[in-house]
């Protein structure tokens, strides 16, 4: 493996100066791939438009293709970070339109690719922001393949359209978590209730935990409360609190079930036998308190 910077006619960025992950990595066998440290794209989903393309520029790797916004990622940055700001760059994506759903990588070991999945959460028009993109367009899902596409993009493609149609939800008994960690939750089973909530917000999980492919997850969380702790605030964070106006166990079911009814991956967080196997018996997947509190603990 070799690192080598664009050769001339091969500009990366016209403007500015070069970030050191804006290089080539050269395999042992020639073939060539783009980022010193890896690389990301965007794959935005908009549920009434279709997915957003970019027509690579001709000068581009693949120019004339048809493919995602994304890039080079700079050193030490994470590839959703990476991405987003490539979808920014290239695409004009504001803050806070996208939601992460998923994250696909390919590792070839000396230089991986990490397609980030993001739902649309307040509607926006691509606008042409930099000389990588001859157009931007959003593009129906069924005629993506009509395309000349990337070849990345286009082998990633059937799978990544597959896990489209996946929604995951995880639905977590809050006072099976909370008590599972002598910390003084019974004094303020409320504000207990809450700190567990921040730990969820933005959580991600392992594909392999709902059964699917891709690598990790982004789900929406349902917290169920109980007893006490449905004094629990609402707030602007994404999660789904669920008050349970009797037995916690039967609205967690239910919660699950509903979920499970509309087609979502229901991944319920419980170490209670007997709830373990009512969600199962509803098609839910289960995992166990400490499953969880090591995921968060990572």
């Amino acid at each position: 493996m070799t690192i080598v910077p664009p050769a001339p006619g091969e500009p990366r960025r016209p403007e500015g100066p070069r970030d050191p992950g804006d290089a080539w990595v050269i395999a042992d066998s020639g073939e060539r791939y783009w980022g010193r440290f890896g690389a990301a794209g965007l794959l935005v989903v908009d549920a009434e438009r279709g997915v957003l393309l970019q027509h690579r520029v001709a000068w581009s790797h693949f120019g004339g293709t048809w493919g995602l916004p994304g890039g080079a990622l700079h050193e030490g940055e994470s590839a959703i970070v990476g991405a987003l700001r490539e979808a920014q760059e290239e695409a004009g994506v504001p803050d806070g339109a996208v939601r992460p759903r998923l994250t696909s990588v390919l590792d070839l070991d000396i230089w991986s690719y990490t397609t980030v999945v993001a739902d649309v959460q307040v509607p926006f028009d691509p606008v042409i922001s930099d000389p990588e993109s001859v157009a931007l367009e959003w593009v129906p899902i069924d005629e993506v393949d009509a395309r000349p596409l990337h070849p990345g993009f286009g082998s990633a493609w059937p799978v990544l359209r597959s896990l489209l149609a996946v929604r995951p939800a995880l639905v977590v008994d809050a006072a099976n978590v909370v008590g599972s960690v002598p910390d003084g939750w019974w004094k303020d089973r409320a504000g207990a209730a809450g700190r567990l909530r921040s730990e969820l917000a933005g959580v991600s999980v392992p594909a392999e935990a709902f059964g699917t492919g891709g690598t990790r997850w982004f789900p929406q969380v349902a917290l169920v409360v109980e007893g006490q702790a449905r004094a629990l605030e609402d707030a602007a964070d994404g999660i789904d609190v669920v008050r349970a106006a009797g037995s916690g166990d039967d609205t967690i079911v239910a919660e699950a079930s509903r979920r499970v009814t509309a087609g979502e991956a229901v991944l319920v967080i419980t170490s209670d036998r007997e709830l373990r196997a009512r969600a199962e018996a509803i098609g839910a997947r289960v995992q166990s308190v400490g499953w969880l509190r090591g995921l968060l603990a990572d």
